[in-house]
């Protein structure tokens, strides 16, 4: 006669559930701090967000922000890179901004009730966390932490996008590349980029012929190495004196303080 199965037999299954759970809960508390803006809040402030935020793996060309749509949920980029575009009449589109590690996309949602003004998709795919907008809302209306985090934030982005907008008027298309790459580079963690030159005539508003033209010339220099779908710097100082002035300016070390924004 088989004997039933006890409870202190199936307690070490489900001590080891537990610890599945909580390990992945650690995981993932981890990955929301590999985003800067989320380390940057006090631990007691980040324990309210963690309740609600997820770890997302998004792929390139993901859509998470429509021009005109309700901001239904804002995004804090772990490894990933999201690029802003204004769009116009004709379906063109312009980049205006990039958000990686650094910031979040959609952050003014917090203040209630807000629509996005442009099109925001996931240009590098990677781990991003992410919190609904109504519930990041009511915790910043109970959080002067967090809504001081939006303010300083769109400050800083609102600085960038302006700088980007002077840059594009003002500099030649092989500076701005090399500016592009290195924020790019820097706001992912990593020198290995994956972009197809489609992309990267969008972002910088050109044909693919010339970005073809430039990626070659970096490439014979030794500054990068570059095939379909795969850009790997290779000298950062050297693509740094060949950038525009405006990468070191918009560094966000430095950007943020110039404007006496603290994180």
């Amino acid at each position: 006669m088989r004997r039933p199965i006890s409870k202190t037999h199936r307690h070490p299954r489900s001590a080891l559930r537990q610890l599945r759970r909580r390990i992945l809960a650690d995981t993932e508390a981890q990955g929301h701090r590999d985003n800067r803006l989320l380390a940057a809040l006090p631990p007691d402030t980040l324990a309210l967000l963690e309740r609600d935020l997820r770890q997302v793996s998004l792929q390139q060309g993901a859509i998470l922000l429509e021009p005109g749509e309700p901001i239904a949920n804002i995004y804090f980029p772990q490894t990933g890179l999201i690029s802003l575009f204004v769009l116009d009449r004709k379906g063109g589109a312009i980049e205006t901004a990039t958000v990686g590690r650094e910031g979040a996309v959609g952050l003014h949602g917090g203040l209630g009730g807000r629509r996005s003004f442009t099109l925001a998709t996931a240009q590098i795919g990677g781990e991003f966390s992410t919190i609904r907008a109504e519930r990041f809302e009511h915790i910043a209306n109970g959080s002067a932490r967090v809504r001081d985090l939006i303010l300083r934030y769109t400050e800083v982005l609102l600085a960038e996008t302006q700088q980007i907008a002077a840059c594009n008027a003002m500099h030649d298309t092989g500076p701005r590349l090399c500016r592009w790459l290195l924020q790019c580079a820097d706001r992912t963690g990593r020198d290995e980029l994956p972009l197809i030159q489609e992309f990267l005539a969008q972002m910088l508003g050109v044909r693919r012929t010339t970005v073809t033209l430039l990626a070659q010339a970096l490439q014979v220099r030794g500054l990068m190495r570059y095939r379909r779908g795969h850009i790997v710097l290779l000298d950062r100082k050297g693509l740094e004196e060949c950038a525009c002035e405006c990468y070191d300016i918009m560094r966000h070390e430095k950007l943020a303080p110039a404007l006496g924004v603290h994180f």
